[in-house]
């Protein structure tokens, strides 16, 4: 049995995730904040609570999958945060650059890095992140949370490099406009801008459209494929006139 690890598990793209995962029959070691998960998961589950933004979570809870399953086959970095309140770039704050920061890329590489040296090990394994359209596309809203991940892109792009040797793939996902928490508050904007033609494929993406490429790039289907950014976004990224 295979064993995954997947960050940001209590909801959304994390759930989606992970009960993919579990669907195919894959061991899934699941981290997030919350004190407990909000459902229960089918097949074989494990939940730890954990802050990604702490070396300490990402020790404990690598040591508890290793503990327990005596390796890790596929890490998905989910986990991220937006910035608690939305400020023009001109006004964004110490505080909230390093609160998205700490999460969103410096826990990725960090916990990538644990999770990678564990892998070389075995000389296989597959890393999915968790990226975003925002990556590469200005909100000067939320610059802390776009510069964050267009952090992520790299560190994708470095591990990717690093790791080819040892039969390790790393690749990542860029989700669109995703139905999740995340995006609840800006539904209403949202629905205007997809009504009014921003995407080719006129709907919101679901948690399970995410999920569905997950399991593309870490079923083993796609071996020769590494240092690769899937947009699951609608067709969002298409230039258009």
């Amino acid at each position: 049995m295979k064993t995954a690890l997947v960050t940001g598990v209590a909801g959304g793209i994390g759930l989606a995730t992970a009960k993919k995962l579990l669907a195919n029959g894959v061991a899934v070691v699941g981290m997030d904040v919350a004190p407990q998960m909000p459902c229960e998961l089918e097949g074989e589950f494990t939940y730890f609570q954990g802050d990604l933004s702490k070396d300490e979570s990402r020790k404990s809870y690598v040591n508890l999958a290793v503990e327990k399953y005596g390796k890790i086959d596929i890490l998905v970095n989910v986990a991220g945060v937006a910035p608690k309140v939305r400020a023009d770039i001109l006004e964004m704050t110490e505080e909230s650059y390093d609160f998205v920061m700490n999460i969103n890329t410096k826990g990725t590489l960090f916990l990538t890095q644990l999770v990678a040296n564990e892998m070389v090990k075995n000389n296989s394994g597959s890393i999915v992140n968790i990226s975003s359209m925002s990556g590469y596309t200005s909100s000067v809203s939320r610059g802390e949370y776009c510069i964050s991940k267009a952090g992520v892109t790299m560190i994708t792009t470095l591990f990717a490099d690093r790791l080819a040797e040892y039969g390790i793939t790393v690749n990542e996902i860029r989700p669109g406009i995703i139905a999740t928490g995340m995006t609840d508050k800006v539904k209403a904007k949202y629905d205007a801008l997809i009504d009014g033609g921003l995407l080719p494929i006129k709907r919101w993406g679901q948690p399970e459209d995410i999920a569905d490429a997950v399991w593309a790039l870490c079923s083993g289907a796609l071996p020769y494929v590494t240092g690769q950014s899937l947009d699951v976004d609608g067709g969002f990224h298409i230039r258009r006139l």
